[in-house]
């Protein structure tokens, strides 16, 4: 696909999305099954874990959340329901969410500890397990393109900070100010998150031991998984990264097998939750290497790694899984996680809480 063509295309999907978020449930209603005999299809999408609980909550904010996840999957689902790839459906989830304020990616992005934006993407597919990411970019509108363009584009995997970039600009991928992806919100978030670090400056103790640290400064993602027509499985992932983030901090997100991975003869995943445990535990991966080489469901391998392994080593969050016959399941180990599916039925499920 050449940069015009990945720039077109974008401009559709988003448009498609937008025009049809306030509709999204009656679309529901109008897609049958797969004939029989017919590869199966089904997409997961996920837009952060953490402490998310309905006394927190206020009743409009509840239902934006639900008509962001609504509108994502469904954005999706509309081109696996058309033919379309596994990657593109993901894609057209995950451009939504960037452009969503409600979640850190693209737009609401969380600011670094100078004040700006660094943002990560990455995504994988099944068949060939090609997968493509970019790190620590701040000028590139949608990350999730990005990366798409580096596994398609480049000889590379992943590309970072100005480097990934120029070869954005190369392609013809559409640049912005750092400041594009300001909301006040998170301007607010990392003032707390700043003044929890000035008192650790003078107490020298670790950050996740400071009095009064939010869990919430550690994590944030969105991401999507995917099985299309022919088989093919397809994960992505975008992040804004953790609040206040130092030193050109990378988390789990962009990297292969941590945040994302997908194949198959296994499954997709795409992970949100505290980086640095998901990068020491490789739980993407290791969620689709249970199911490879243990046999185990999807979520048997999912509920071991999230509950088992990740939870007692002190790591929060959860993943969205997807395998070739269309199963779904969405572990998570904090108290909630936005979280949305469709599959071959054309059921929509969408969660917040732990207890949905």
């Amino acid at each position: 696909m050449t940069s015009r063509n990945i720039s077109r295309t974008a401009t559709m999907i988003l448009a498609a999305g937008l025009l049809t978020a306030c509709g999204a449930e009656q679309d529901a209603s109008s897609v049958t099954s797969a004939p029989a005999g017919e590869q199966p299809i089904a997409i997961a999408i996920h837009g952060g874990a953490g402490t998310i609980t309905r006394e927190n909550m206020s009743p409009e904010r509840e239902a934006a959340f639900t008509a962001a996840l609504t509108a994502a999957t469904q954005a999706g689902y509309r081109v696996l329901e058309a033919g379309g790839s596994a990657l593109d459906a993901i894609e057209a989830a995950i451009l939504l969410m960037e452009e969503e304020p409600l979640f850190n990616a693209g737009v609401g992005s969380v600011y670094t500890y100078e004040g700006g934006h660094e943002l990560d993407a990455s995504v994988m597919i099944g068949n060939t397990m090609d997968a493509g990411a970019v790190a620590g970019v701040r000028t590139i509108r949608n990350p999730i393109l990005a990366a798409r363009a580096v596994m398609e584009q480049s000889r590379h995997v992943m590309l970072s900070g100005a480097g990934a970039e120029d070869f954005s600009v190369t392609i013809g991928l559409e640049q912005v100010e750092n400041s594009f992806f300001n909301t006040e919100q998170r301007y607010q978030q990392l003032q707390r998150a700043l003044e929890r670090l000035r008192e650790q400056q003078n107490t020298g103790d670790q950050i996740a031991k400071v009095e009064g640290w939010d869990p919430a400064f550690n994590m944030g993602t969105v991401g999507a998984v995917a099985v299309d027509r022919h088989g093919n499985l397809a994960a992505g992932t975008s992040t804004g990264g953790m609040t206040a983030k130092q030193w050109g901090r990378i988390g789990d997100a962009p990297i292969i097998g941590a945040g994302t991975w997908a194949d198959n003869e296994s499954c997709a995943v795409s992970a949100t939750g505290h980086g640095e445990y998901f990068i020491r535990y490789h739980v993407a991966a290791d969620v689709c290497s249970r199911v490879k080489y243990q046999g185990l469901s999807i979520e048997e391998a999912g509920r071991a790694v999230i509950h088992d392994v990740l939870l007692p080593a002190g790591g929060t969050g959860g993943v969205i899984i997807v395998d070739r016959a269309g199963n779904i399941s969405m572990p998570f180990n904090t108290e909630g996680m936005y979280r949305a599916s469709k599959n071959n039925s054309g059921e929509l499920v969408i969660g917040i809480y732990r207890e949905e």
